[in-house]
């Protein structure tokens, strides 16, 4: 079969390796679908896993199942997270399950952008999903992310009414935008320096947008919220200018929620008397775990997140170099997927 290997950033290889064996609690999926993830595409993230099958938002449909199997069948669409927890750890029993050492070491092997995938018994029992008939497998591809903001806004706690602003409107962004009045949000701004993804988000829902290559991020959510500024802010960029920003636009009684991580080094320097005195709180969301993908796709099904809305780019495996690039250079475009024959 041909899988899509990284060796670096800028070397990524379609190599052709031997179909995966099952054992008797796994299954083994044709790959219909495979997004790219706006995380893989930073460079210090993926390049310290590599060599590695990249891509882990697949769909497929299984076309066997080991002698043990008995909740899932041949010829069944599914869905599959590429960890999933043990249920059974301390953490797990808090909700915590990114941090459970069975989910850390969990994968699917070799990884999304291949044309088959092994779905070991664990992720098979604990984070694979049905595919409803009336969602496609591109729909499906969305599940993951959809579930990280699901995790996300779940913690950061958006208050009915609250004003909202997300910094970062790529496919995260987006999301941000498309859930955050599900959660209750009154007013939602959204924030980025492309005109593109601006325009996606007034509409997608949006009520507000700020474009930063013209004005000033503070002043013009001054204006929009009367000085009061934001009750919850989404900071996307993987930036600790980023954050120091989000902080300083977020108001008294409020939330900054680091959805993605700073660079490597990078250091957030604050002063804790701004916190404190505006009694404000920092969150951080990493991942998302079975509570949570199943919450996405229930969202996807009610037609709130969908494909047709968030896709913009569609390649064949042969083309995962290009799509990786054209997803880093986060520009005129939102969501690419690898589409399988």
């Amino acid at each position: 079969m041909k899988a899509a290997k990284l060796y670096s950033f800028n070397d990524i290889r379609i190599e052709d390796i031997p179909i995966p064996k099952i054992g008797r609690g796994d299954a083994l999926i044709k790959t219909h679908a495979c997004g790219i993830c706006s995380g893989d595409v930073m460079p210090w993230y993926i390049e310290k896993k590599a060599p590695v099958v990249i891509g882990h938002e697949p769909t497929g449909e299984i076309v066997e199942v080991g002698k043990d199997v008995t909740s899932f069948k041949s010829n069944n669409r599914v869905f599959t997270h590429h960890h999933a927890p043990c249920f059974t750890c301390r953490l797990c029993r808090r909700g915590d399950y990114v941090q459970c050492e069975t989910w850390k070491n969990t994968k699917i092997i070799p990884g999304g952008i291949s044309e088959y995938i092994l779905i070991p018994q664990i992720n098979l029992e604990n984070d694979t999903l049905s595919l409803p008939d009336t969602l496609s497998y591109e729909d499906g591809t969305l599940i993951e992310p959809t579930a990280c903001v699901v995790k996300a806004l779940k913690r950061v706690g958006i208050r009915r009414g609250d004003t909202v602003l997300i910094i970062g409107l790529g496919i995260m962004g987006q999301l941000n935008i498309l859930l955050a009045k599900r959660y209750g949000a009154g007013m939602v701004i959204g924030a980025d320096m492309i005109a593109f993804r601006l325009n996606k988000a007034k509409e997608l829902g949006a009520d507000e947008v700020i474009d930063v290559s013209k004005d000033n991020l503070i002043d013009e959510l001054k204006n929009l919220t009367d000085g009061i500024m934001a009750d919850v802010v989404v900071v996307g960029p993987n930036s600790a200018d980023a954050m120091k920003q989000g902080i300083e636009c977020t108001g008294a009684g409020g939330k900054v929620l680091f959805f993605t991580p700073a660079k490597p080094g990078e250091r957030l320097t604050i002063e804790p008397n701004d916190l404190y005195f505006k009694d404000i709180d920092i969150v951080t969301s990493y991942s998302c775990g079975p509570t949570d993908t199943a919450d996405a796709l229930e969202i996807i099904e009610s037609g709130i997140v969908s494909a047709e809305k968030l896709v913009t780019h569609r390649f064949p495996i042969e083309k995962t170099a290009e799509a990786f690039r054209l997803t880093a250079e986060a520009k005129d475009s939102l969501k690419s997927v690898i589409v399988f024959e």
